[in-house]
């Protein structure tokens, strides 16, 4: 498998996780991707590529304008008194509200901006973050193009992760939705149907906003109910789509502390739909914090299973790129990555 990877994720490194108690370590280390490509190299198979550069326009297909200024200029705009390392959002405006006949508007201060377009106070700005999530972006679209290219897959080690960001949204540990962006990329190099996948322990809300309105990309998920869990506010049963979209959108969300059996038997009806869809490409926004070890979540998946869900997806017969986004066990986290690829390589047709 083609394995695609950047050199700029350890320019956003966050010291701790700041919005919780005590300041207990940021899930999201820059260690996360080398820990990959050490399991992957150690299988001896693969091709590695660094990221190319396609630009930002294929990035602003996906999201808004002034988002992406915001993004590109927050923290050199950033007052420098009030954070020597990070910034994190002080102030929320309630969207949609009117007091007075005026609504909310964006603002110019930037840490009211800041405030504008975060969805929490869980994807802190760095002086490298823009950077770090460009490149990200960068390393999903040089995988999708090999695949237009011929590649019958390839796995994107993308970092930061992105299935959180909305079309104007940074959240959970994201700030460009790589999985979006590369499905994006698919339609706009002429595919007509891509399927996305997203495995990821928590719902992938950024996705789901994206194309929840549409029918050329249909999302399913298998994920924490959100009654419990984040992203709290969205990824139920009965959101599936709307307008054009209505139809392709599918939740499968699952009660904590779900083992194999349960998460496998939701991964079956996400596949199914998928096959009833008949994409001509699919997106899998790869997320392995479904582990027992990790500390994100409470499924129960052990690191054997990785394999099996690599020879599902592969029986799909489809064009496949792999996005990666959570996994926070760092002692597992590459075995868990590799056993996906490798389970996938093995069942391939």
């Amino acid at each position: 498998m083609l394995i695609v990877h950047g050199t700029a994720h350890g320019l956003h490194d966050p010291p701790s996780a700041m919005a919780r108690a005590g300041q207990p370590p940021h899930f999201d280390a820059a260690a996360r991707v080398g820990l990959a490509l050490d399991a992957l190299r150690t299988q001896g198979r693969h091709a590695f590529r660094l990221a190319g550069d396609a630009g930002l326009a294929p990035i602003a297909r996906v999201h808004q304008a002034d988002y992406l200024d915001f993004l590109r200029s927050a923290w050199d705009r950033w007052p420098r008194e009030r954070s020597a390392e990070v910034a994190l959002p002080q102030f929320w405006p309630v969207h949609g509200r009117r007091s007075g006949g005026v609504g909310a508007r964006l603002p110019g201060s930037v840490v009211a901006q800041l405030g504008w377009f975060a969805g929490d106070a869980i994807a802190p700005l760095m002086a490298g973050t823009w950077e770090a999530a460009y490149e990200s972006a960068q390393v999903a679209l040089t995988a999708q193009q090999a695949i237009g290219d011929g590649a019958r897959s390839a796995l994107a080690l993308c970092r930061p992760p992105g299935h959180h960001a909305g079309a104007a949204r940074l959240a959970g540990y994201c700030y460009l939705n790589n999985a979006a962006v590369a499905a994006q990329a698919f339609i706009d190099s002429g595919v007509q149907r891509v399927a996305l996948l997203d495995i990821d322990y928590h719902h992938g809300n950024g996705t789901q906003e994206i194309f929840y309105e549409r029918a050329d990309v249909q999302v399913c998920s298998v994920h924490a109910d959100p009654l419990d869990d984040y992203p709290y506010f969205v990824g139920y049963a009965d959101e599936t789509g709307a307008g054009a979209g209505e139809g392709f959108n599918l939740n499968c969300p699952l009660p904590a502390g779900s083992g194999w059996p349960v998460w496998r038997q939701a991964m079956e009806v996400c596949c199914q739909r998928v096959a009833s869809y008949d994409p001509q490409a699919l997106v899998v926004s790869l997320g392995v914090d479904t582990h027992r070890d990790d500390p994100s979540g409470s499924f129960t998946l052990d690191s054997g299973h990785y394999v099996d869900v690599g020879r599902r997806l592969a029986a799909l017969g489809l064009p496949t790129l792999f996005v990666l986004e959570g996994g926070y066990a760092l002692e597992v986290l590459g075995a868990n990555v590799a056993n996906v690829v490798a389970g996938f390589e093995e069942a391939a047709p």
